[in-house]
């Protein structure tokens, strides 16, 4: 009982990235829009708040705060996210596109360094061509399959959210228990 005392904050926190990660595997595409659409009404609180406190300051401080434009640019993203979420979901394989032409352009770069360590007999060529072929691979993959990308990269993610807020809590219970070992045999 001391243990969940003394680690809830942390505790909280890791079964809340193991639900997160649960929602992910689960739809990852709902999950995706609910948190658009809550970042969107945060937004809209926000610029809510801003506007209200341009007007409610004097005039000379309001303009140095530059508060009403800040809160309708807020207010701006904020309604698009809530009012548009689903674009964010159709925008995803075009991230990723990008993301695959700079993992392919990265790979060629690689491909560079290689071939110069091998030019300039200065050996060690190998884990850059390894390297230079894992990217040059996983870019045309990405390439060739975007939306594919999209969802191994949902699922890593939550997987990986998973693995890693279970890995914490098996963390902390460890340092506890070896922290109470040590104060014992003191």
């Amino acid at each position: 009982m001391k243990f969940l005392r003394q680690h809830a904050n942390s505790i909280i926190l890791c079964l809340f990235e193991i639900l997160v990660g649960i929602l992910l595997l689960i739809n990852p595409v709902k999950f995706t829009t609910a948190i658009v659409t809550v970042f969107g009404i945060v937004l809209i609180m926000i610029g809510v708040i801003c506007v209200l406190s341009y007007f409610r300051s004097e005039a000379v401080q309001a303009a140095a705060s530059q508060s009403l434009s800040k809160g309708l640019l807020a207010l701006t993203v904020g309604i698009f996210c809530t009012v548009r979420s689903s674009w964010f979901i159709t925008v995803f394989p075009a991230v990723a596109i990008i993301y695959g032409v700079a993992v392919l352009m990265a790979g060629l770069v690689k491909i560079q360094w290689a071939v110069d360590l091998i030019r300039l007999k200065l050996g060690r060529w190998v884990l850059p061509a390894v390297s230079a072929a894992i990217s040059v691979i996983c870019g045309v993959i990405i390439l060739n399959n975007p939306f594919g990308a999209t969802v191994v990269l949902w699922i890593f993610t939550g997987i990986s959210l998973i693995v890693e807020a279970a890995l914490d809590i098996i963390a902390l219970f460890l340092i506890s228990t070896f922290s109470g070992q040590e104060q014992v045999s003191r």
